[in-house]
This record gives structure tokens, sequence and C-alpha cells, in this order.
């Protein structure tokens, strides 16, 4: 990465950013000299996501409990959870290049909402092309930020107001599983052309200065996967203020995004792509008790890895914190939850945070080593 392109940051920040993530300094490690690869933070899951409104939530849980179960929970606005130190969101994707498509969730007719239900898309956001933002087609629709552009001018607005914010890792799903049953919207298929027009719409939104890249990280290596192994993270000085996009997809679509662009030359996000391959940087492996060794042996070797400290409100249910002691020993750089905050949806002491309350602290399994 250029660091000339960086921005620099004031002595009235680094004050600010010591009392924002509640690290203790050392005299042994200066934090922003240290790799991006060296640091260990907290974000969420299905960060957009807004509760499902009571009367539709009754009908889904006397259809299918079990999936009721699990998406019963809900987010803060983006900016919200930023403010409170979070380092990682997790935006979901539909494409939707006529507009219109998702402008009328079924949801809305399969069950009469009251008044205390504010009103869905009183903006008209969905019936414009462009990419869309929820967790599940007809179901489970509300969003703090319903289309993908919301989203980005959301995020730079709190960039603008945090100059030198250290790097905040968004991690995508391409949203395109159709729902066989009858009733529901089906979704289109992500291209590498649409990806094409994802790319595009962060840029135009965004701004590159706002973001780090795979080709700001390759630099003269021959592919990604050779920088990130021979340190070529760049340090947290270098990455300020600047946001990294993960496309978190396996298969067709993350061939689909590859497509034309060897090594991600090119591309906006980074790929969960396989180790060995070029592009291979920033990996998805959800399972830190079953994947606790492979994980540790995946960030000794330079790579940024994202696990989950619990899913589908289970762990937050019976206050298990083994998946997220079992992160944090991972050393796993990015660890996202559902509850940064104790659930309002069911009684239980579950909240995840590092010992200090915090969401990010150094790697202790391999800063400065």
């Amino acid at each position: 990465m250029n660091a000339n392109a960086a921005k620099t940051p004031s002595m009235k920040y680094c004050l600010f950013f010591f009392l924002f993530i509640g690290l203790e300094t050392s005299p042994a490690i200066d934090v922003d000299d240290l790799p991006i690869n060296e640091i260990q933070v907290i974000g969420s899951h299905n960060s957009y996501k807004q509760p499902i409104a009571p009367a539709l939530f009754n009908v889904i849980k006397d259809a299918d409990s079990n999936l009721a179960r699990h998406i019963d929970y809900g987010h803060s606005s983006l900016t919200e959870q930023l403010n409170l130190g979070l380092l990682n969101l997790e935006i979901d994707v539909y494409a939707d290049e006529k507009g219109g498509k998702y402008a009328h969730p079924r949801g809305l007719d399969w069950a009469k909402e009251d008044d205390r239900v504010p009103p869905y898309d009183p903006q008209g956001l969905m019936k414009a092309p462009g990419f869309k933002v929820f967790h599940i087609q007809d179901i489970d629709f509300r969003s703090n930020c319903l289309s993908f552009v919301q989203c980005l001018r959301e995020l730079r607005r709190w960039s603008d107001a945090h100059k030198d914010h250290p790097p905040v890792f968004i991690t995508m799903n391409a949203k395109d599983e159709p729902i066989k049953k009858e009733g529901f919207a089906v979704p289109e298929k992500f291209t590498s052309a649409i990806f094409d027009r994802l790319d595009k719409e962060i840029t135009d939104n965004f701004g590159k200065e706002y973001l780090l890249v795979p080709d700001d990280v390759r630099g003269h290596h021959a592919t990604l996967e050779e920088a990130v192994l021979h340190g070529g993270w760049p340090r947290l000085k270098e990455a300020r203020g600047r946001f990294m996009f993960i496309l978190d997809e396996t298969g067709d679509k993350r061939a689909a995004y590859i497509q034309g662009h060897p090594s991600l030359k090119g591309r906006v996000l980074f790929a969960n792509a396989e180790p060995g391959t070029p592009e291979a940087a920033f990996l998805i492996v959800n399972d830190p008790v079953g994947e606790l060794g492979h994980i540790q042996e995946l960030v000794r070797k330079g790579y940024i890895v994202r696990t989950r400290a619990d899913a589908d409100t289970e762990e937050a249910r019976c206050n298990d914190k083994s998946h997220f002691q079992a992160a944090c020993r991972s050393g796993a750089q990015v660890i996202t939850t559902d509850y940064y905050v104790k659930s309002t949806h069911f009684t239980s002491d579950y909240v995840i945070h590092f010992d200090d309350g915090k969401y990010f602290r150094v790697n202790p399994l391999n800063a400065g080593k």
C-alpha cells in the first residue's frame, strides 16, 4: 500500500483512538505500527437487520418455529454500531437491476401490522434500480438501510465525522438463493457483470480514497497471496480512515467475482479464496471450536480470518461463550456476534466484548511475532 495516500493522524486523534478502543499502551508494541493482521476486532453479523414486526413474526413462528427462533434478533443503525466501537459490519445485497423486485414484500400481506409498526419503505427506495439490503426475501425484509447506496452513504458520513478512524472490515453476502415455495420473490443471479456493477456502486458512492482494495495490498508481488504471506498487509496507521470490503462467498459466485481479475486485480472486494490460490488473503472460517488449530495456522501464516462467536441465537439463549472464547484463542482477526449488547428478545446475560469491555485489541496470537 502507498503510505503517502494514508491520512496523517493528529496527536488529538491518537489520544481519542486509545480512549475509543480502551487499549492499554505497551512499551513493547506500538499499535499504530502493527500491520492490520496483528489486531483483533469484534463486529456484528447481519448488521443492517431490524427485528421482524410482531404480527409477521407470529405467522413465521406458526409455520416454522425453528426458523423463527433463528432470526429473532435485530441491530441498531450502522452508525450506532460504529460509535460503540465495532470495526466489522456485515451487509447482504440482492441484485435488483430494474428496481421494484422487492418493493412490496409478501410478508406485508401475510400479517396485518398495527399502528405501532413503522411503515415499510416510506421513501420508495426499493422501487429504484440498484442493490438492495435485507436478510430473507418476503420474510425478514426490514433493514436499517434498505438500499446498498443508502448503507454506503451512511458509512461515508460516519467516516467523515471520525477522521482517521481505525480500518473497518465490511463482509458481504451476494444473496441469490430462491425459496422454493409459492409466493416468494425469485432473486437475480450474481454474474461477473453484476459484480462489476457492485464494485462500481461502491466506488461511485464511497470514493477510492476511503477504500483498501486488493491492488493496495498486492504491491510489487506477483499475487495477492504472495503479498500477505510476506508481510504485505498495511500498518494500522496506513489503513486509518479506510474500509475493506470482503465477498463472503464460495463456488460459482466466488468464481464469477474472480473471473477476468486474476489475483483480484482491479477488483474492490477481497474474496474468500482458498489458501494456495493467487486471490487468497481474507478467509472465512466460521467454527472456532472445531477449526481452532486450522485458524491459528492460517493466522500465523499471514492471512486475515473472520470467524463467529455465535449463530442462530443459540449461544445467546443459553449464555454459552465457549465459541467466543475459542475465537479469541484462535487469533482470528475478525469475530462476529449478534450480541455486542444484550438481547431484548429474550432474557439472557450473554453479551460479547473483550475483557476491557471494548471491541478492539492487539492480537494475542501473532502481534509483534
